[in-house]
């Protein structure tokens, strides 16, 4: 852990180096607050979701219609997180350029450093875990999320696959949080 006001903070769990505003496919997994079974119940292998389980699902589906460079691929809700893979195309790609992401030389500021930037993965989750917290009506989520960059296609069929069969492996992962 580093310090930064005499505080410890957690390091960032993302790419150093990677603008997660370029294009790529994401595997992103949300977990619930306190791994709390929001979202329904898995039966015979089948997620069977509650109330609020059809809002998170039903919100994740408006993402492209908000965030018209964001494509959907496989997803599932499960009892206490869910899982997708989202899929940004955008105009932005910076990878030649040296310059700071705020279009000039100089070295951003910390804080404009650490802002998710417009259009990029930090924002469409904040914003779908926000409108989610919205409808619902009480904190549901964990902070922060998980991802990884999903970088050739064996890798992306594996994942896929492992998002799809997710309600029939629950009862043997080990991560899963049992009631």
């Amino acid at each position: 852990m580093t310090r930064y006001r005499n505080k410890y903070r957690i390091e960032s769990t993302r790419l150093r180096g990677w603008d997660y505003r370029w294009d790529g496919y994401y595997f992103i997994t949300i977990c619930t607050k306190n791994r709390q079974h929001f979202f329904g119940e898995i039966a015979n292998g089948v997620m069977v979701l509650n109330e609020t389980g059809q809002v998170v699902q039903k919100y994740w589906y408006e993402i492209p219609l908000h965030f018209p460079h964001v494509q959907l691929d496989a997803f599932v809700v499960m009892p206490d997180h869910i899982h997708g893979i989202m899929i940004l195309q955008s105009t932005f790609d910076n990878r030649c350029n040296n310059k700071s992401t705020n279009g000039d030389d100089a070295e951003p500021n910390f804080y404009s450093r650490i802002s998710p930037k417009p259009q990029s993965l930090s924002t469409i989750i904040r914003s779908y875990k926000s409108i989610c917290t919205k409808m619902i009506g009480v904190p549901i989520w964990q902070s922060g999320f998980y991802e990884h960059i999903i970088r050739n296609e064996p890798s992306l069929q594996k994942i896929r696959n492992y998002i799809i069969n997710n309600p029939t492996m629950w009862n043997d992962d080990e991560n899963s949080v049992k009631k």
